[in-house]
C-alpha cells in the first residue's frame, strides 16, 4: 500500500484532529508541513485549506473526509462507532464543534489573540471582547456535554473528541478562555485525562502562533 501523506502545518486544529486519527489507527504516515494557499494545498483543496491529504492515487481534503477515509481504508479501532445511534452521534458532535465552536474559539477568538490585524501587533480586543460572552455559553454546553462519561459519545475516544480537543487545548493559552476554561471542572478534567492519551501526546504541536518553535507546546 503506498504511503498516506497529509499536508498542513501542525499547529492547525484540523491538521492535529486528523494526526490523532493517524495514530489512533496506527497508520503509519508522511506528515509534510505546509501553510494554507501552497501550491500543494490549492492543488487539492479547492479554497487553499489544510488539512489535505495524498495516499497513492487519492487525494482528499476536510478534515471529516480524510478521517473518515482513514477509518474506513485502515484496520485499528474504529474512529465512529458502528451503532447507528452513536455514530449519528459523532456526526452531531464533529458539526457541532465546526459549526459552532471552532468559529467562535478559533476563528474569531484565537485569531484575535494570534494573528491580529492591529497595527502594533496587539490583540484585537474588540474582537476578543465580542467573543468571551458566546465562549462563555458555549464553554457551559461542552462542559454539560461531557460530564456524563467524560467522552463526548459514549464511553470510548471517538472522533467527536479528536476534532474537540485540540481546539480545548488552545484555550489553555490565552487569559481569557484559561479563565474560562478553570471555571468549568468538568471540561477541564475532560482535557486533562484526553491529553494524557498516547495518540494526543504524540501529536502535540511543536510550536504554536506567538511561540518561538523552540518552545515546545506544553
Amino acid at each position: 500500500m503506498p504511503e498516506l501523506e497529509l499536508i498542513g502545518a501542525a499547529p492547525s486544529n484540523y491538521v492535529w484532529t486528523c494526526r490523532i486519527a493517524l495514530a489512533e489507527k496506527g497508520v503509519p504516515y508522511r506528515h509534510t508541513e505546509i501553510m494554507p494557499h501552497t501550491p500543494d494545498v490549492d492543488a487539492i483543496h479547492p479554497f487553499g485549506k489544510i488539512p489535505v491529504m495524498r495516499h497513492g492515487e487519492v487525494a482528499l481534503c476536510e478534515s471529516r473526509a480524510i478521517c473518515g477515509y482513514i477509518d474506513s481504508v485502515f484496520d485499528g479501532p474504529k474512529l465512529t462507532p458502528s451503532d447507528p445511534f452513536k455514530a449519528a452521534q459523532v456526526e452531531q458532535w464533529v458539526s457541532i464543534v465546526n459549526t459552532h465552536i471552532d468559529p467562535v474559539w478559533v476563528r474569531q477568538y484565537l485569531r484575535a489573540h494570534f494573528f491580529p490585524k492591529t497595527p502594533d501587533g496587539s490583540p484585537e480586543r474588540d474582537v476578543i471582547d465580542a467573543a468571551v460572552p458566546k465562549m462563555e455559553q458555549q464553554f457551559a454546553t461542552m462542559e454539560r456535554a461531557v460530564a456524563t462519561t467524560g467522552h463526548l459519545v459514549g464511553n470510548t475516544f471517538t472522533l467527536a473528541d479528536m476534532t474537540f480537543i485540540p481546539i480545548l487545548f488552545y484555550m489553555g493559552k490565552k487569559p481569557e478562555s484559561s479563565a474560562l476554561l478553570q471555571r468549568m471542572p468538568g471540561l477541564k478534567s475532560y482535557l486533562d485525562r484526553h491529553m494524557a492519551r498516547k495518540s494526543v501526546q504524540e501529536t502535540v504541536p511543536t510550536w504554536i502562533p506567538g511561540q518561538a518553535r523552540s518552545e515546545r507546546a506544553a
